[in-house]
């Protein structure tokens, strides 16, 4: 018993400084994870501090690591490491029957895990959980128990540093498929021989009050009367999943100028900005003047955002922004940089840098580096 206790300390332990890393490595991108939850459980009140909850839960999890490795405070580690994950897992469980968040987050866009993967992983994670919880008042300390207690309070206090900085500039590590060196139209494309996904087209038509469900060769198409409600594609057969499925950018009007970003073989400057009103307000001006020595030097800077056509030409207006703008999905826009606004540089496609508007260079600086 005192070897598969040693041994689910470690594993327990191991796990949760890993996933409390990658969560601290981009704490804004787990609170858009959460707020997924919120909306889902018709919490969206809980919206206003996800980001907190993400930023604690992201320290919690590394102190509990810690703790739970070399053996100090045992009691209080081992009820906080049961009722945390007797909650995941019943969140992952959920997740696993409903389908109505597919992706859990626990470790970020390091890892993605199935529903149902995240689940079977919280279920093995509990077993050694228990034996923890039922062994917490004779586990010992792996060294002493004042080094111990030492190294949990400086994981408490490099954890919360790590996780601020990451949130207050970009994150050390990007898993995400818009990382520096990646080229957007290459995720866009099945890599030769590769296994597409296959879907099977479901008609969703009501007569007399009914609905049914029809496939294109079961429907009746010589009765008029039925009328169509809806048309849903189910999932046949798994295959290989194109990183990117969703990049856009179409104007106020609706015209696609996606290609033109991407086929654009100068520097190209897009600031990103999801949401304008919750926008830093403090860079635009720095924003601006970068906008115009670009634009100086003949290359191309536009802005792209979610917020509505009125609301932009307003922002634009407000904060003299001479620089176009351009729309496209949230999801998409809080995907490619955790800043609200980034600036992301682009060249043939291909992401050569990006920078939180906490550390948005000058255009000299720029210069600098690649314009030598």
């Amino acid at each position: 018993m005192k070897a598969l206790t040693f041994i689910s300390r470690i594993i327990v332990g191991l796990l949760f400084i890993i996933s409390g890393l990658i969560k601290a490595n981009d704490p804004l991108g787990f609170s858009y994870k959460l707020d997924e939850y919120f909306e889902v459980f018709h919490m969206d009140w809980m919206s206003a501090i996800s980001l907190q909850m993400a930023m604690f839960i992201s320290v919690i999890e590394i102190v509990l690591g810690m703790a739970v490795l070399v053996g100090v405070y045992m009691n209080a580690t081992a009820w906080a490491l049961l009722l945390m994950i007797l909650f995941f897992t019943w969140l992952t469980g959920y997740s696993a029957i409903t389908g109505k968040v597919t992706d859990c987050g626990c470790f970020g866009d390091a890892i993605k895990l199935t529903p149902k993967e995240s689940f079977y992983k919280d279920l093995v994670l509990l077993f050694f959980i228990l034996i923890i919880f039922v062994r917490r008042n004779v586990i010992e300390p792996l060294l002493t128990a004042k080094v111990g207690k030492g190294l949990v309070a400086v994981s408490l206090v490099l954890a919360a540093w790590f996780t601020i900085h990451c949130f207050n500039h970009l994150p050390v590590k990007d898993f995400r498929p818009y990382a520096i060196g990646k080229n957007i139209p290459e995720q866009m494309k099945y890599p030769e021989g590769a296994q597409k996904p296959e879907y099977k087209t479901m008609l969703i038509y009501e007569k007399d009050g009914v609905e049914k469900e029809f496939t294109m060769e079961d429907y009746p198409w010589d009765d008029s009367t039925w009328v169509w409600k809806d048309t849903k594609n189910i999932l046949v057969k798994e295959g290989y999943k194109l990183p990117i499925t969703d990049f856009s950018i179409t104007d106020a009007d609706g015209v696609d100028h996606t290609q033109d970003v991407l086929d654009d073989q100068e520097y190209n400057f897009v600031v990103v900005a999801y949401n304008l009103e919750k926008s830093n307000l403090k860079i635009q001006p720095a924003l601006s003047a970068f906008a115009q020595a670009a634009e100086a030097k003949g290359f191309h800077f536009i802005g792209l955002t979610a917020t509505n056509a009125d609301q932009t030409e307003a922002f634009r207006h407000t904060h003299q922004a001479a620089y176009p703008y351009y729309f496209s999905d949230a999801t998409l826009l809080k995907t490619i940089i955790r800043s609200n606004p980034g600036l992301v540089l682009l060249k043939g496609g291909t992401i050569i840098d990006m920078w939180h508007h906490n550390d948005l260079p000058t255009f000299e600086e720029f210069s600098a580096k690649y314009l030598k």
